[in-house]
């Protein structure tokens, strides 16, 4: 494609931003080297590879491909038989490591949508075993480890050893009677050979050959003789290893050129996964989408938002083109965006030829052109206007000359910087040739004749730049099927132009423009006051919506609660009414057997009548229970009356109406010793409405009056009744002056109990209290002791 659009277009930039996510060189300059495809397919592949990354960053948390440099040239002197040093052999294995880790990271996961990456990494070699020896052998860019060889390791350790004894000669030297000859007492090395610091007046008694001076002349450096021997073994002991050093890079060299080309071939794939990466990581960055692509022209944008402008400036832009019409005249104010949407629009459709992501929506699409063609000018001085003008004009021009059916065209002003009539008269002409051959495009104007010629013509769009007429500022939106006024004397007036001079310049305006702007302007304002009030309205809606919802949903929970009571209430009868007659079956079947024996004794018949009893009492039960299903009656304000004994639903208990004023909703409850307030709904009237029911009481075992009570039995009693209870039978024990006391409330489920103790915790006159022991009752009571 054109290199002056992709330069207009900014799309030289946008790679640049990703080649800051490549890993190493040779991704950055396959990045900055990348250009557009104009075939569908290769567009479509690049795209897949693109997918096929950000899923395995981003699902499958692959990392990105390892650093490594570039070694052509080493791996080709390698390949000649060179021998490499000790960084270029580390360069080597960093190729080698990164090489292996991509291999291993892609061909792993295990997903059947990734296809083209596998295919590709599957070309890739790499080499463990050498890239373990040069890492191993090589522990810097200039040394190598001491385990490299063998022969290495004996040589080093000779070393050692040689420069240990030649010190230690030396350091004798030093502390015996000769030390007085010496500058200090410190051994030093020159032409790689040990020597002593002689003083100058004294080097006559130190035999041996000088090696150096220092600069004032007070010192030689002499090697003495004693260990010339020792310093000749040192430098042989140095040449081996040299040697052997040179041996080992030779022989790690050779392996590296035995696979020079395979490695070449490396740092090519891996650079060009690396810039891939990066694709899929700035379009992560940017919350880019995939767009669908087409080769038929078609272009629609949803929200989209030019990835060079600051995410917290970018307004997002809607547009369509290439279905109904092939191009778009967009007009309105200045500064309003029309440029923006234009680069915008050509940017898009030249990333996704690159294989990157777009910065929009969901459903964003785009198309595979031949060729895209810009002309976009940024000079506005009237001193340049003959040249803008020209330079346009020269462009527009070569675009006649190349554009196709499958081009998407993208001008600027069109026939803007020359006189207006013939300068609308010339774009008219040349708009048409391009709606003619089939391109496709935008072209942006102030020309009122050219926003009445979109309308006369088919194939071409009015569009507008939103603006607000209140405020007097851009709002960034483009709206299709409508022509924007320029609102050139609004701009002029917010930016303090002279009232009089505006209104001198109003005048000078033709009749039908000033129409057709006030026109546009009036039918501007109509459109956002009748959108503002659709926006209201559809918020309203939703609000009620949500609230619909909610009503809903509290309908659906109280019905699963009422089903929910209405199967809790059934189960508990069926397990009443099971559990009875089981009773009522072992009963009958002791009765049987008593009879079966051939005599009865007396206490036999005791023991049959005993169980006649009982089989009487559960039968009395349930009776009584049906006829507390069936005498209970729904209360409601006109039924309800004082006095009335009723069942409180939310505490399972009975009370009595205390006080109820007709057409309140709540009345006052007492329940044993608590007096409540209840919701009427929350009532039953046990007993028919019409007859004032009798409060039921239970009988509690005690002494006769004029004996004091020592204890109370409460078994059945609910915990209000039984704390209602215990506190008149503890003011009773006061006043006979009693210290202890007893409460019988049985084990059961030890409800009763705990409440029992919890009042006793806070009971004023009650001192302490405990268990019955054993033989008093053990759990099955509470013993009392009094203040």
């Amino acid at each position: 494609m054109d290199g002056k659009t992709i330069e207009k277009l900014e799309l030289n930039k946008i790679l640049l931003s990703v080649s800051e996510y490549a890993s190493s060189a040779g991704g950055k300059a396959f990045l900055c080297a990348l250009e557009p495809s104009n075939d569908y397919r290769e567009v479509k592949y690049r795209l897949d590879l693109t997918e096929e990354c950000h899923k395995l960053l981003f699902d499958y948390g692959v990392g990105k491909v390892e650093e490594f440099y570039d070694v052509d040239n080493e791996l080709k002197r390698s390949g000649k038989g060179s021998a490499l040093s000790c960084a270029e052999l580390l360069k080597v294995s960093a190729l080698l490591r990164s090489a292996r880790i991509v291999y291993t990271s892609v061909t792993k996961i295990q997903d059947e949508t990734i296809i083209h990456l596998k295919n590709i990494v599957k070309n890739i070699y790499f080499d463990e075993g050498l890239e373990n020896d040069i890492t191993e052998k090589i522990i810097s860019d200039d040394a190598l480890s001491d385990f490299a060889s063998a022969r290495l390791y004996e040589i080093r350790i000779k070393i050692k050893n040689l420069n240990e004894r030649i010190r230690a000669r030396l350091a004798e030297y030093s502390s015996g009677r000769d030390g007085e000859f010496l500058q200090s007492g410190t051994v030093t090395i020159r032409n790689d050979r040990y020597v002593i610091p002689v003083k100058a007046e004294y080097k006559s008694k130190v035999k041996g050959f000088v090696h150096d001076r220092s600069q004032t002349g007070a010192t030689f450096f002499i090697e003495p003789e004693y260990i010339l021997e020792l310093n000749n073994e040192l430098i042989a002991l140095q040449i081996d290893e040299r040697e052997e050093i040179e041996a080992i890079l030779k022989a790690l060299s050779k392996r590296v050129g035995a696979m020079c080309n395979e490695l070449i071939e490396d740092g090519r794939l891996l650079s060009m996964l690396d810039a891939l990466f990066a694709i899929a990581e700035y379009g992560y960055k940017i919350k880019a989408v995939r767009p669908a692509i087409n080769n038929r022209g078609y272009i629609y944008i949803s929200k989209g938002r030019h990835p060079l402008i600051a995410a917290d400036k970018v307004v997002a832009v809607s547009l369509e083109i290439g279905k109904n019409y092939n191009y778009l005249l967009l007009s309105g104010a200045n500064t309003g965006g029309k440029t923006v949407t234009l680069k915008m629009t050509g940017l898009f459709c030249l990333m996704a030829a690159c294989g990157l992501y777009i910065p929009a929506a969901d459903g964003s699409e785009v198309a595979v052109f031949n060729d895209i063609f810009a002309d976009i000018g940024d000079s506005q001085s009237i001193e340049e206007s003959l040249s803008t003008f020209s330079s346009h004009l020269t462009n527009v021009i070569k675009i006649l000359e190349k554009a196709d059916g499958n081009s998407l065209v993208l001008i600027d002003e069109l026939g803007g910087g020359t006189n207006p009539d013939e300068g609308q008269a010339l774009a008219k002409a040349i708009v048409k040739y391009f709606i003619d051959i089939g391109s496709k495009g935008i072209v942006t104007t102030h020309f009122t004749p050219l926003k009445e010629f979109a309308y006369a013509v088919g194939g071409i769009e009015n569009a507008s730049m939103e603006f607000d007429t209140q405020t007097l500022k851009p709002l960034y939106k483009v709206k299709i099927g409508m022509p924007g006024a320029s609102n050139a004397f609004a701009i002029s007036r917010r930016l303090g132009m002279r009232s009089d001079i505006l209104s001198e310049a109003e005048n000078y305006l033709s009749e039908g423009v000033s129409n057709f702007e006030n026109v546009l302007k009036r039918a501007e304002e109509s459109r956002l006051e009748a959108e503002n009030k659709l926006s209201e309205a559809n918020k309203i809606r939703l609000e009620w919506e949500e609230k619909l919802i909610t009503v809903n949903k509290k309908i659906d929970e109280l019905n699963r609660e009422k089903e929910k009571i209405n199967r809790s209430a059934r189960i508990e009868s069926r397990r009443i009414i099971s559990e009875r007659t089981e009773k009522a079956e072992e009963i009958l079947n002791e009765i049987e057997a008593i009879f079966k024996k051939e005599e009865q004794s007396l206490s036999d018949l005791i023991k049959a009548r005993t169980l006649k009893h009982k089989l009487s009492d559960i039968a009395y039960d349930e009776e009584e229970e049906k006829k507390k299903i069936s005498a209970f009656t729904e209360a409601t304000p006109q039924n309800l009356k004082a006095g009335m004994l009723v069942y409180v639903k939310p505490m399972d208990t009975q009370g009595t109406v205390l006080q109820y004023t007709q057409g309140k909703s709540e009345a006052e409850i007492q329940c044993g010793s608590l007096k409540m307030h209840i919701k009427i709904r929350d009532l039953q009237i046990i007993g028919k409405a019409d007859k004032k029911p009798q409060q039921k009481t239970r009988v509690v075992k005690s002494l006769p009056k004029d004996t004091p009570m020592l204890e109370i039995n409460v078994l059945g009693l609910t915990v209000p009744e039984a704390i209602y209870e215990l506190d008149n039978f503890i003011d009773r024990a006061l006043t006979d002056n009693l210290e202890q006391i007893k409460i019988i409330h049985g084990v059961g489920t030890g409800k009763l109990r705990a409440a029992i103790s919890e009042h006793l915790k806070k009971h004023r006159s009650v001192e302490s209290f405990r268990a019955g022991k054993y033989g008093e009752g053990e759990t099955g009571v509470t013993i009392i002791k009094l203040k």
